[in-house]
């Protein structure tokens, strides 16, 4: 399999193969802001890095973690390291790792599992970083006949590997993740989660933690590296993608994700997603 060095044509091709890919990455290009994107994503960090903003987790980054991502879950990271940010990410049509599960093996439970004692992050060992890594080298190495078998073959077992990492880190008690943030922050995010379909304004937000608009949007920025408008932004996409996808129509959807308004709900679908919000829920939906 070819190894990518864009991240973008990565995730281009996992979703117009219906299919999976891997993109090793250093300076690559600039990072994104806050995004989701239509596949599930494996992100796993060779150099460490900063942090990483989950919807509304933070995680700092050390060499051999592992972050799982789902295709309804805004993710940004931020403070990258300005010399070299080595990563391997893999970009997974969530098509596929169902036509890899059976009725005894979900391989799918590592990005739908989210109860309240789970984490994005799973931290390996040396052992298991080196495990990883041959998956990675046994996936893209293969050259010849039966190229095809060798690589779907690999990425199957560096899923269950994964899967059973998950699993047993989602068993430690909570206090143990290293999700970190400061206390104002932490429940300036947990307010507009609560309230993210309804009318949501930095004024507002001000009022109700009784703090001047520039200082409230001063630690938001400075704990997550977005701003709060954005993040609101990409938490109301990221629930109309999943009521798309449950079929709901593109009117309520703009209601009950919170834009209200369907020309701001139509403009900011379509940047972020690519595709308008009556186009996903065709696609999503067949």
């Amino acid at each position: 399999m070819k190894e990518y060095t864009s991240c973008k044509e990565a995730i281009d091709f996992c979703i117009n193969q219906k299919y999976f890919a891997v993109a090793h990455l250093y300076h690559e290009e600039k990072p994104m802001n806050m995004h989701i994107h239509d596949c599930y994503e494996i992100y796993y960090s060779i150099s460490g890095g900063r942090q990483f903003l989950i919807d509304n987790r933070f995680y700092n980054i050390q060499p051999g973690d592992v972050f799982l991502i789902n295709s309804y879950e805004s993710h940004y990271l931020s403070q990258i390291d300005s010399m070299v940010h080595e990563r391997i990410v893999l970009s997974i049509h969530p098509d596929f790792i169902k036509s890899l599960s059976t009725p005894s093996t979900d391989l799918n439970y590592c990005f739908s599992y989210r109860d309240s004692g789970f984490s994005h992050k799973i931290p390996l060992d040396k052992e298991q970083q080196q495990r990883f890594l041959y998956y990675i080298y046994k996936i893209t190495s293969p050259a010849g006949f039966g190229t095809d078998i060798l690589e779907r073959t690999a990425f199957t077992e560096l899923l269950l590997f994964v899967n059973k990492a998950f699993y047993a880190h989602c068993r430690l008690e909570t206090e143990d993740e290293n999700f970190r943030y400061s206390r104002q922050v932490d429940q300036i995010l947990e307010y507009i989660n609560q309230n993210i379909n309804e009318p949501i304004t930095i004024e507002h937000l001000a009022k109700q933690f009784f703090l001047s608009e520039s200082y409230i949007c001063r630690i938001f920025k400075a704990a997550t590296g977005t701003t709060i408008n954005k993040y609101i932004t990409a938490r109301r996409i990221t629930i109309a993608k999943a009521l798309l996808a449950e079929g709901k129509t593109v009117n309520e959807v703009c209601e009950y994700s919170g834009f209200h308004d369907y020309s701001n709900f139509l403009k900011a679908f379509t940047k972020a997603v690519g595709i308008s919000p009556k186009k996903y829920s065709q696609y999503s939906t067949k």
